[in-house]
């Protein structure tokens, strides 16, 4: 069958497999914030709905400075872009025909980023165990050869973080060679607050580009927002290729007022890790293996019987629940499912499902 490549279609996963599917879907593919926009992006669309018949301000300068003044930086060191996936594509332009690394199981999109650009593309993986550690011995090697390397933190699909000394040993080692670190750090705002953003690091090492999305905690994927965070100079070359108004008047005028609802970010980093506690020990008292994630999503395996994974897609899509399959993450190759974590009501209901899946082993 032919697979979906992204999560949130429960639609083509029903027509794929063949039957019906009930009315009341709980789509755990997709990684959106389940407690929704904040109240006041509502109340908002109608003040920004007249500014829609202006061309939106070509250089985003409110936006930029918003962000910038968040991370203690300067404008010229932001560029906001048409969700996450402009921002990997501009940044994979800028290696047009060199060599990269990409770290797998990960976001797809970054390799097919690499191959539209003609990178030549080279693959390392995570460990697979309950860390899922950056293989940083090979890592530093490579940096002699590679022009860029393409890393996850927190990880999409596994939801791990890779430790900020790691990274800082490969930008040390970049510094030597040339070699940039491409940072995707879209799942960052759910953190815990001992987890940062790498972005204190951009003062000292001019070979690091972050790359961010707010569409996933501000539960807007529809609308599209995303930036870069880099070197002044990285970003001047980025938005030299970055196609004319690619970023709306609507997105553009949202993004100070999400940058400074703090309470909002408090509000969801409370609920995520009540739930994710929540789920650990439901899960390992029911032997399934979850991983060591940190933010709103991870992988589930049953540990009694590993290899049926594609028989529990099924069971739980059969009763309602959209899983994110993983057959086209390399090195996972439909081993695991990748879950969101929804809202209590809703993540019951997924154990539940679990529990029926149990009883039938």
């Amino acid at each position: 069958m032919k697979w979906p490549s992204h999560g949130g279609q429960p639609e083509a996963l029903r027509e794929s497999l063949g039957f019906p599917m009930s009315s009341d879907v709980i789509d755990f593919s997709a990684n959106i914030n389940p407690l929704g926009p904040p109240t006041w992006m509502k109340k908002e669309l109608g003040k920004h709905f007249t500014e829609l018949i202006k061309y939106p301000d070509p250089t985003y300068f409110k936006a930029r400075k918003s962000l910038a003044f968040s991370e203690d930086l300067q404008p010229d060191q932001v560029l906001v872009t048409n969700g996450g996936a402009e921002a990997i594509f501009l940044i994979a332009k800028l290696f047009e025909g060199k060599q990269a690394i990409v770290v797998h199981p990960t976001f797809l999109e970054y390799e097919r980023a690499c191959f539209h650009y003609h990178l030549k593309v080279k693959d390392a993986f995570f460990s697979l165990d309950e860390e899922f550690d950056l293989p940083i011995d090979k890592m530093i090697m490579e940096c002699k050869t590679t022009d860029v390397m393409f890393l996850c933190r927190p990880n999409n699909p596994s939801g791990t973080i890779i430790k900020e000394e790691t990274v800082r040993r490969l930008l040390i080692e970049g510094k030597k060679h040339n070699t940039y670190i491409v940072v995707d750090e879209a799942f960052v705002d759910f953190l815990p607050g001992e987890e940062a953003s790498l972005s204190g690091l951009l003062s000292d090492y001019e070979n690091l580009i972050i790359l961010r999305s707010m569409t996933k905690m501000y539960a807007i994927p529809g609308l599209r927002v995303g930036y870069i965070l880099a070197d002044k100079k990285i970003i001047k070359q980025a938005g030299d290729g970055q196609i004319p108004w690619s970023v709306n008047t609507l997105a553009a005028n949202f993004i100070p007022g999400m940058v400074e609802d703090k309470l909002f970010l408090e509000k969801t980093k409370t609920w995520l890790q009540t739930e994710l506690t929540f789920l650990r020990e439901e899960l390992d008292k029911l032997n399934f293996y979850m991983s060591s994630t940190h933010v709103n999503f991870y992988l589930l395996r049953d540990r009694e019987f590993p290899m049926e994974t594609d028989l529990l897609f099924k069971h739980l899509l059969k009763a309602g629940i959209v899983a994110r399959h993983t057959f086209n993450f390399k090195g996972l190759d439909g081993h695991f499912l990748r879950l969101a974590v929804r809202s209590s009501h809703e993540n019951k209901v997924l154990l539940e499902a679990l529990k029926n899946w149990r009883a039938k082993q």
